[in-house]
């Protein structure tokens, strides 16, 4: 039993270790711990104070199960890094477990790792995953957060063959506001079954939580383990400005509702399976992506279940899918009521706004530009479809105009200043002030995710060399 006298000194040394810590942060010193093996690790953690850098040894780190447990503060971080960045391996059964606030774990590298746990857990608050990798190895999930207001960014994911995501995000006790951006997922072969999405952000269980993370400038590539490259179950998400090359899946709405879908570049290439945005929930916006070659539907608006159980499929109602771009597309440009009949779907899509999208399909394949009926409420104003493509207008607020598409060196089909699209959007839209390549919408907007301007592009599709950490770079 913890006596009176127990109780005051553990109060003195807890009291001690706040002063310390607000004079070392006050004077702005800092400290360097420089370890060789994962228990020094733990003792440099029973000791850093806000500021300090744990640096590991560079070389292979085999079956080191790392625990950065600490407490930080938001001007100084505790940083756990690689001597050298990029030089730090760790093999085998090794891991990564942080936890506590404002820690930043930086530099580091996870081959060929294996066992059940995560390659890298985070847990507590305001901790920032950097610059790390994390490569062919068979983890539950690559990297997994839990807590709120995390940072993983520059980071490399790539060769996952195992089940279960290779980023997932718990979406307990939310907001946790997370954000993902300017990391690289790259290639993973299917998997044939569930669990192979490259991104997942909560469970089924979870899905009307509000999570409210953003994930955003981050570049896909070969990311096939399933036909959800990301799956969203969670409420409030930002999916944004994020590219997507040779895929064959989709960013999914699974679960949940009030998410936003904005300026995202798909590049389907033709290759089987790849596919743009599927809705499901209520009152997503899905606005200013362009989706370029894909074999499936471009968009998907999925029919629901009556009294859909959380592992369901709800009913996409208030959805609102303006200004996108679709062009070179093998198949419909929009399912419109997609899953109708199947897995107890039985209610349509309801109260749907289809506004101001361009459609370019392909000029080979003999599809309709539409497929499926829609449901109660759809509303259809300002849609174009380019001159040249011979499918048939089937709706009002669905016209053939001549676009006079160009494609940039970017890859992406714009049309020119004398195009029918410019100043032709039908209503006012104020969620939607900026195009696809972060241009402001001046005055009357365009169709599609392009507004022309003389502005400053501040948005392009990503390429390798703009994403993942800097030591990777050539």
């Amino acid at each position: 039993m913890t006596t009176d006298s127990g109780n005051q000194k553990a109060v003195i040394r807890a009291f001690a270790f706040l002063v310390v810590a607000a004079i070392t942060e006050s004077m702005g010193l800092s400290s360097e711990h420089r370890v060789a093996t994962a228990d020094e690790v733990t003792k440099a953690c029973a000791t850093a104070m806000p500021g300090d850098e744990i640096i590991l040894r560079d070389g292979e780190w085999k079956d080191a199960a790392i625990v950065f447990r600490a407490t930080g503060s938001q001007p100084q971080p505790i940083t756990l890094r690689a001597a050298t960045p990029g030089k730090v391996v760790l093999t085998g059964k090794s891991s990564i477990a942080i936890d506590g606030e404002h820690l930043v774990c930086a530099g580091i590298v996870l081959n060929h790792g294996e066992g059940d746990t995560d390659g890298i857990a985070v847990r507590g608050r305001h901790c920032r995953v950097t610059e790390c990798a994390v490569t062919d190895s068979t983890y539950k999930s690559f990297v997994h957060l839990w807590g709120s207001d995390h940072e993983l960014d520059h980071c490399y994911l790539a060769g996952k063959t195992s089940v279960s995501p290779t980023l997932q995000i718990d979406a307990a006790n939310g907001p946790n506001r997370h954000h993902v951006h300017h990391n690289y997922f790259g290639m993973r072969p299917p998997l044939h079954s569930n669990g192979g999405e490259t991104i997942r952000i909560g469970y089924s269980h979870q899905s009307m939580n509000e999570c409210a993370s953003v994930v955003e400038e981050n570049l896909f590539e070969r990311c096939n383990g399933e036909n959800e490259i990301i799956s969203n179950k969670a409420c409030g998400n930002v999916y944004r400005s994020n590219t997507f090359r040779e895929c064959a899946g989709l960013l999914t709405l699974r679960h949940g509702n009030r998410c936003r879908v904005e300026g995202n570049f798909f590049f389907g290439k033709g290759i089987r399976g790849s596919g743009g945005i599927r809705v499901i929930g209520e009152d997503h916006v899905v606005v200013n992506n362009y989706i370029d070659g894909v074999e499936e539907p471009a968009i998907w608006i999925t029919s629901g279940i009556v009294d859909s159980p959380l592992n369901g499929y709800f009913q996409a109602q208030r959805c609102v899918i303006a200004f996108n771009t679709v062009v070179n597309c093998h198949s419909a440009v929009v399912d419109l009521a997609a899953g109708l009949g199947t897995s107890r779907r039985t209610l349509r899509p309801r109260d749907i706004t289809i506004a101001n999208n361009l459609f370019a399909p392909s000029r080979d394949a003999k599809i309709a530009l539409f497929k499926g009926d829609e449901g109660e409420n759809y509303m259809w104003s300002g849609n174009l479809v380019a001159e040249d493509r011979q499918v048939a207008i089937e709706r009002a607020g669905v016209r053939r105009v001549e676009c006079h598409l160009q494609s940039g060196e970017d890859g992406v089909a714009r049309p020119l200043v004398t195009g029918a699209t410019r100043g032709a959007a039908k209503g006012d839209y104020p969620m939607v002030s900026y195009d696809i390549d972060g241009q402001q919408r001046d005055g009357p907007k365009d169709v599609g995710c392009d507004q022309v301007s003389d502005q400053p592009i501040r948005e392009r599709p990503l390429t390798p060399r703009e994403v993942g950490p800097r030591w990777r770079m050539p």
